[in-house]
């Protein structure tokens, strides 16, 4: 069975860098691309980033870029968004998604909370 967990959410201050980390459970084909995507509260589920297996190809949403990294690291099987200068309206829940043609699998969430 596939499954993604999301780890490293928490509580920070405005300013402040916070990592958190998505595992697989290592039963995914490979090659597939990895994102991550929010829900802050009251709004839908967006885009914030995504690599592709090899991490040649990394893409950002506007609202993020220049503040937040992802990254991979297929031996532990582990992709990583590392987030820098949060803002309060970066508070969220932070999921993962990992996707090989139509085969599309989530993690449950990490709550990333930004107080001003």
């Amino acid at each position: 069975q596939v499954r993604l967990k999301e780890s490293g959410g928490g509580l920070v201050q405005a300013g402040d860098s916070l990592t958190i980390s998505c595992q697989d459970s290592g039963r995914l084909i490979k090659p597939y691309i990895t994102g991550w995507f929010r829900q802050p509260p009251g709004w839908e589920r967006e885009f914030v980033a995504s690599i592709s297996w090899s991490g040649d190809n990394i893409y950002y949403a506007d609202a993020v870029k220049g503040r937040f990294t992802i990254s991979r690291d297929n031996a532990k099987k582990t992709v990583y968004l590392q987030m820098t200068s949060l803002k309060p309206e970066d508070t969220a829940v932070y999921y993962c998604r990992s996707r090989r043609g139509v085969s599309v699998y989530w993690g449950q969430g990490t709550q990333v909370t930004v107080s001003s």
